[in-house]
């Protein structure tokens, strides 16, 4: 029933704010990355071929952990129906993350506005990608704000769309997908054949969710009295200027809603990318951004849900 999925929902948001991301080596979420390393491991193995040991693990862990979460959740309802709401909230719970998002953005905003630069290095290195050793004030705001628009759907959004349309297990998988993509999804280093199948599956998962979570952005960036207008102008102008296929939606929508110009050159793994800029430089990134950014992702996250489990309301009353 819808109720039950619900309240799952709101369970797992609820959750999120209140513990975060718990460090248990029991969570589902670090027993997925314990088994996608030994999946990788033994693929690595068997295959010569790294690109078809990549396509493997692809393929085996998402299908072995939906086929899991069935079962777990089959057994549940055989014992209580509270017992299988638990387990469900757990999945839904595991798949969101927005809360560790917001509380290592946070702690660089704190840090740049002291003006402790080094220690904001370090804090924005630990949820970017790119290297981070010598950025400057803008650019550690820029690499931050970057990941909170784009982690708006990888860490929230998207999770909130699978449970919705397939139920806790459907986030599980989800969470899975996005997991290896992080793991092994890389376009450089050892992983640069292996980590293909995995980067285009987690494409091809935040294909819908990247579309579905842009005018919920703008409605928050209207709802919070920044640049609404800006960030619909940038969204239909830039969306299109990044390396991947999702991530320039919400990216663009930011810095339209923000002001500022995103993308650029950028270093990882020691190598220079140049890659395009997305917004127009009104002014420069400042650590308030980081701030601003945060509450467009918290505020997309209670319009994405609330739209969501309407409109699930509404498909069920009409049919």
């Amino acid at each position: 029933m819808l109720w039950f999925l619900t309240t799952q929902l709101i369970g797992a948001l609820v959750l999120d704010v209140i513990i975060g991301d718990p460090r248990c080596r029991f969570h589902p979420v670090r027993i997925i990355g314990y088994c996608g390393a030994l999946l990788a491991k033994r693929a690595r193995t068997l295959c010569r071929h790294e690109r078809l040991a990549g396509v493997l693990t692809a393929l085996v862990l998402p299908l072995a952990s939906g086929g899991a979460g069935v079962c777990v959740l089959y057994i549940a309802a055989f014992m209580h129906p509270a017992i299988t709401w638990v387990a469900g909230l757990i999945f839904i719970y595991s798949a969101v993350a927005g809360r560790d998002l917001a509380s290592h953005a946070m702690r660089v905003y704190h840090a740049l506005r002291e003006g402790r630069l080094g220690q904001a290095r370090e804090r924005v290195g630990m949820f970017v990608g790119r290297d981070t050793d010598d950025l400057d004030k803008q650019g550690i705001t820029r690499a931050a704000v970057e990941s909170i628009a784009e982690s708006t759907v990888d860490s929230v959004t998207a999770a909130l769309f699978y449970a919705l349309v397939f139920g806790p297990v459907g986030a599980l998988v989800y969470r899975v997908i996005n997991t290896m993509d992080a793991m092994y999804g890389y376009k450089e280093g050892s992983y640069l054949r292996f980590g293909w199948a995995c980067a285009r599956l987690d494409d091809a998962a935040n294909l819908i969710p990247a579309r579905l979570t842009a005018p919920f952005m703008i409605a928050a960036a209207f709802l919070l009295r920044l640049d609404a207008k800006g960030a619909f102008r940038i969204l239909r102008r830039d969306r299109r200027n990044h390396t991947s296929p999702n991530a320039g939606w919400s990216e663009s929508v930011m810095a339209g809603a923000l002001n500022v110009q995103l993308g650029g050159p950028s270093r990882y793994f020691g190598k220079l990318k140049n890659k395009p800029y997305i917004g127009t430089a009104s002014m420069s990134p400042r650590a308030r951004h980081i701030k601003e950014a945060v509450q467009v992702m918290a505020l997309t996250t209670g319009l994405f849900l609330v739209a969501g489990v309407s409109g699930r309301y509404l498909f069920l009353a009409a049919f």
